[in-house]
């Protein structure tokens, strides 16, 4: 059954061996199986503890504020989140970073204490029933963070630190590569290889937009399919409308252009989505310029999930 429906969605690419099917969905619809040149990388998204509307079709969504500032700020933010999930049918990850390690200036926020935040974490995940993301930059953060949340995320910054990623691997948590903005889509097949390795098959990478010159990013649609044949491949739509290295020490954005960036994700065929979002962004500690106002949210999530719907009828 699975091949018949594979054969729907066949892609030959001309001059290439290997034959290419983006995403396609198992009845269930919880599997993200990506093909190519014969070999099957599956994601199984029910492996990721609490996530609901795994039979919906839908693409699944981390989403969240950058970094946590304290516990009436995420419960605001999850509450008003998973509403809008459990309207549409969405699969989603609670996204909130416990520390901010990569900040251009030492005055910058860095967090409210990793103990403190990673409990706010927990607090979500139990009182909304939802699972978590957050991201780790040390080896000892892993096994930290992984008493608290389900899924470990490694900056881009960080992707190709093997022990990092290793040490991710070895939690037995889900796994969420962020693509390095000097990398290419065909090396993080590598950084998927060292996950593999650790006999974890949950991991997925995100693409985060590529630098174009000192002060700008681009996204590059042709690296979604190229990365969807070894793993399930997730598009981070507000960190790819950043303006990192301005002479002020903090990083500029582009909000304005964030339903743009998603719409043409989602009709390439990506399988999740990853933004950012704050009830208050020109007053959030971290990333505030190119986040999503909370307000917007419901109406771009109802968007994406009409392409999609057309998407998946072809």
């Amino acid at each position: 059954m699975l091949a018949f429906l594979a054969s729907k969605r066949l892609q030959r690419i001309a001059g290439n061996s290997f034959i290419k099917i983006p995403k396609i969905f198992t009845k269930n619809s919880q599997f993200i199986v990506t093909f190519a040149a014969n070999k099957q990388t599956t994601m199984n998204l029910q492996n990721i503890p609490q996530i609901k509307h795994t039979n919906s079709g839908n693409f699944f969504l981390l989403a969240g504020p950058c970094a946590i500032e304290g516990e009436e700020m995420a419960m605001r933010i999850a509450e008003k989140l998973i509403g809008i999930a459990d309207k549409l049918q969405i699969p989603y990850v609670f996204k909130g970073s416990f520390k901010k390690a990569n900040r251009s200036r030492i005055d910058s926020f860095c967090g409210i204490g990793d103990e403190k935040a990673l409990k706010i974490l927990r607090k979500v995940s139990e009182t909304f029933h939802v699972p978590t993301v957050t991201d780790i930059h040390t080896n000892e953060d892993a096994d930290m963070a992984a008493q608290y949340v389900d899924v470990l995320q490694i900056p881009a910054f960080l992707v190709r630190q093997t022990d990092l990623v290793v040490a991710a691997a070895n939690t037995g948590k889900t796994v969420n590569l962020k693509k390095g903005q000097f990398m290419s889509p065909e090396s993080m097949k590598h950084a998927v290889q060292k996950v593999l390795d650790c006999n974890n098959q949950n991991v997925m990478v995100t693409d985060r937009g590529t630098m174009f010159g000192y002060q700008d990013m681009i996204v590059d649609y042709r690296g979604i399919p190229t990365m969807q044949q070894f793993a399930s491949t997730v598009l981070d739509v507000t960190h790819s409308l950043q303006q990192p290295n301005q002479m002020a020490g903090v990083t500029g954005g582009r909000p304005e252009m964030i339903e743009t960036i998603a719409k043409a994700g989602i009709a390439v065929g990506v399988d999740g989505i990853f933004i950012e979002t704050h009830f208050d962004p020109a007053n959030a500690k971290s990333d505030g310029a190119n986040m999503l106002h909370l307000d917007l949210f419901e109406p771009l999530m109802t968007k994406l999930v009409a392409i999609r719907k057309t998407v998946n009828s072809f």
